[in-house]
């Protein structure tokens, strides 16, 4: 009777090892199918394989090593830039002398010379950069030549990286902006179109997009609190007054880029000419007066279509003559040609500069006419104001 008893007793206790056994690898293959199955149906995993692999290797050009990474790190780092190969330079900026002056004296030297300035908490670089004014007028580039010459690294951070469709994956995201900032310092995080993203608050804000702001703006104080810091959020908007107050607190460094003035407007068109081959009828203070309201986008716009009417010329030049002996020995340029800089082209490229005549000051002038009855350029009537803080 206890023999029975005893192989019953054996007989259960099998049963129940081999239950437990198969409800773990039951539940281990149910984990392992669902995560599967939720990665190969994610739209964006593919971008996001791509993301992590390009991130890598920008760590590995930058010199980052022995930094461990989330995924949302690696996701964020994908828009990192190499201060190295920022191709914009002050010498590439004309006109906002003044405004160059003091970032470097408020955000640059700090970061370069920090052991100069530990001592104190009043001569810390701010933690927040605000550039704002009509578009076209540098702003973007201020940001990259700032990171250039303080040599810190720099986030181009697109807005609709931080935003996913799986609850909670944004406030991760927005947290690994910050953690990698920090780990990679010194760094720039640069937000263009800041208003965009971190506008004024109201009532009708998704939960989602109010919690990602509320862990972004308390990530940043973060920032702020440590003096030994060296990361800055370097926004740029045109819309200034749509910015959260919150935001502007937190951007104490505010400088404002202008729609330039005649002597700017001069210095811009002689840097965008300065390698181009001009008439000597050319009055390039004349062109500036003649150019208010102009931003340095529009005035780049206008150099570049008055060059195109030589190129005008040539080809219709060169189609009145290819019928005559005698012949061109001058083909015309292919449009794969014309999409390659003259520089790196073929020897038909230097031929084709030789060819094309200086550029007139006709040429300016009605290019500034096709300018102006074509559209309208950059808001000669915009004013922009910084809103009031309390």
């Amino acid at each position: 009777m206890s023999g029975d008893k005893l192989v019953s007793s054996q007989i259960t206790r099998n049963e129940v090892i081999s239950l437990v056994f198969r409800l773990t690898l039951f539940g281990a293959l149910t984990y392992f199918g669902v995560r599967w199955m939720v990665k190969a149906i994610d739209p964006t995993r593919k971008q996001k394989v791509e993301a992590q692999k390009r991130a890598e290797r920008i760590l590995n050009r930058i010199g980052v090593k022995n930094v461990r990474l989330s995924e949302y790190e690696l996701s964020i780092a994908a828009q990192l830039v190499d201060p190295s190969t920022i191709n914009i330079s002050w010498d590439d900026i004309a006109g906002l002398e003044d405004i160059i002056q003091e970032i470097r004296e408020t955000v640059i030297l700090p970061i370069q010379k920090s052991e100069l300035f530990s001592g104190s908490n009043l001569i810390q670089p701010p933690k927040g950069v605000l550039l704002h004014g009509p578009p076209g007028c540098g702003k973007t580039m201020i940001a990259k030549a700032t990171a250039r010459e303080a040599g810190a690294r720099f986030i181009n951070l697109e807005v609709s990286s931080l935003t996913d469709k799986w609850y909670g994956e944004s406030q991760k995201l927005a947290a690994a902006v910050f953690t990698l900032a920090i780990k990679i310092q010194p760094c720039i995080i640069f937000i263009d179109e800041i208003d965009s993203f971190l506008r004024s608050r109201d009532t009708f804000d998704h939960e989602a997009t109010a919690m990602m702001k509320a862990q972004f703006m308390s990530l940043w104080d973060g920032l702020i609190t440590d003096p030994d810091c060296q990361v800055i959020v370097m926004g740029a908007t045109n819309r200034p007054q749509d910015v959260d107050r919150a935001i502007l607190r937190r951007m104490p460094a505010m400088f404002h880029i202008g729609l330039p003035n005649p002597k700017q407007r001069c210095g811009v068109l002689k840097l965008v000419l300065e390698n181009e081959v001009i008439a000597e009828d050319v009055n390039i203070e004349e062109i500036a007066k003649l150019t208010d309201g102009f931003s340095g986008s529009d005035l780049r716009e206008l150099c570049r279509n008055a060059a195109l009417y030589r190129v005008r010329d040539y080809s219709s030049t060169f189609r009145g003559a290819v019928n005559k002996p005698p012949y061109s020995t001058m083909p015309p340029l292919s449009s794969q040609q014309m999409r390659v800089p003259l520089s790196i082209c073929s020897p038909d490229a230097e031929v084709f500069h030789d060819a094309l005549r200086p550029i007139s000051m006709d040429d300016f002038l009605n290019a500034l006419g096709r300018m102006k009855d074509s559209k309208v350029h950059t808001s000669i009537k915009f004013r922009s104001r910084v809103p009031e803080l309390d």
